[in-house]
């Protein structure tokens, strides 16, 4: 056992909890069971969602036993939104993405040993439960006064959107998966964003009014947002997915490569399994010479490994490195460099033409004679090879894959050209 407060508290990953002193004795005498959990309201988890899953494999690595809880109840409702009301998906919809999200958590976690991981689905002890039933049994021991405080509650009220029942008795069924767990398994501590923090409560309440002497407790982390207000996790495409369907790795690797100065310490710490003296290593090195984005590259290195595996990780570096002009972008797979050039403006021709009028088709430059004095100055590559003529045509044995040419202007201006015809 390691003293994991202390950890999460330098990693800025302690914000709220129940009763700190109770909670550390807790976790120093441990194994606490322990459960986290999300709710499938999309076809894959985000980046921001990486905050608690990798919270919870931390605690696992500290000697405790997890509960990943993906929500086939909870997620045919929707936890309350700021401003409006959810879209309801229907059952078998949600059972196919309560699937997808366990395939995406269990690889973070072990499910051998003593502390061995265990996946849950609330749907197992809600589905057979009639609505008087859950009045009786659950509802009795909610006040709705109580429940009026909660921010997702009060928020909605104010607005003129108000809200439905519906989403008004989410935490009461949050309330009972905290009790059900309790009862099945000794779950005896609850995690998950500090957004989230009345519906914690609302499970700890629960479980006090029923079971009197249980020792229960909550453990709410920050929210992560960036220096510029915004939400972390988003993009300027959207969210960022963990599917590599929806987020290539390429454009997962290239979202935290791209994260800024102001934001990289504190991602490292929340989301890097790096040991305190390599983060304050790599910290220091960016502070040196922030140009060479060692924090970023660091980081983006770690989770695309860890999202999408090393040689996903290893092709993405590749590509990063042959766009501008450090490796062999022939060598390059398909889909990697595909994923690549999609992040670059681009354009489709059905043929290929001068390589001044590419230049400034794709908006590489501003005009053809821009253009020509770009390659006069030495500045234009096809491909990675410079270009000597003014009046050069890339031949059609240059396309990459039968179809890409990977256009740069000086030394980081890029853009693709897609071939579209037979």
């Amino acid at each position: 056992m390691t003293d994991i407060v202390d950890e999460l508290k330098w990693r800025g990953l302690f914000a709220l909890s129940t009763d700190e002193d109770a909670l550390r004795k807790a976790l120093a005498d441990g194994p606490v069971t322990f459960y986290c959990g999300f709710d499938p309201t999309a076809a894959s988890l985000h980046v921001g969602h990486l905050v608690q899953v990798l919270t919870v494999r931390r605690l696992q690595q500290a000697g405790h036993r997890p509960l990943a809880l993906v929500g086939g109840a909870t997620g045919q409702i929707g936890d309350p939104r700021p401003t409006a009301e959810r879209t309801l998906n229907d059952p078998e919809t949600v059972a196919n993405w309560v699937a997808r999200l366990r395939a995406q958590i269990e690889p973070f976690l072990s499910f051998e040993g003593e502390n061995a991981a265990t996946m849950v689905n609330n749907l197992d002890w809600t589905a057979g439960m009639s609505a008087i039933e859950f009045l009786r049994d659950i509802g009795k021991h909610f006040r709705v006064n109580k429940m009026l405080t909660k921010d997702s509650v009060a928020r909605r009220l104010e607005s003129q959107e108000g809200i439905s029942y519906t989403e008004f008795s989410y935490q009461l069924l949050q309330g009972m998966d905290f009790l059900e767990l309790y009862r099945r398994y000794g779950c005896t501590l609850q995690t998950g964003g500090s957004d989230q923090w009345g519906n914690l409560t609302a499970g700890i309440d629960l479980i006090h009014r029923l079971e009197p002497d249980a020792a229960v407790h909550a453990l709410g982390t920050p929210l992560m947002l960036k220096s510029d207000g915004t939400k972390f996790g988003k993009s300027e495409s959207g969210a960022v997915w963990l599917d590599p369907a929806m987020t290539t790795p390429y454009a997962f690797y290239q979202f935290w490569l791209n994260t800024d100065d102001r934001d990289i310490s504190s991602y490292l710490r929340i989301l890097s399994f790096k040991s305190r003296e390599e983060l304050e290593e790599i910290e220091k090195q960016t502070e040196e010479r922030p140009q060479a984005r060692a924090a970023q590259r660091a980081l983006a290195e770690e989770l695309t490994t860890l999202v999408h595996g090393a040689d996903q990780c290893a092709a993405v570096i590749a590509a990063s490195k042959a766009l501008f002009g450090q490796g062999e972008l022939a060598d390059l797979d398909e889909a990697t460099l595909a994923a690549a050039l999609s992040e670059l403006p681009r354009v489709q021709v059905a043929e290929l033409g001068p390589v001044v009028d590419l230049f400034a088709e794709v908006g590489l430059v501003a005009s053809k004679s821009a253009a020509r004095r770009t390659v006069k100055e030495g500045g234009a590559y096809v491909n990675n090879v410079k270009v000597a003529a003014e009046d050069a045509v890339p031949a059609r044995e240059e396309l990459l894959h039968g179809r890409w040419l990977v256009l740069r202007r000086g030394k980081k201006n890029l853009a693709a050209v897609e071939v579209t015809a037979g």
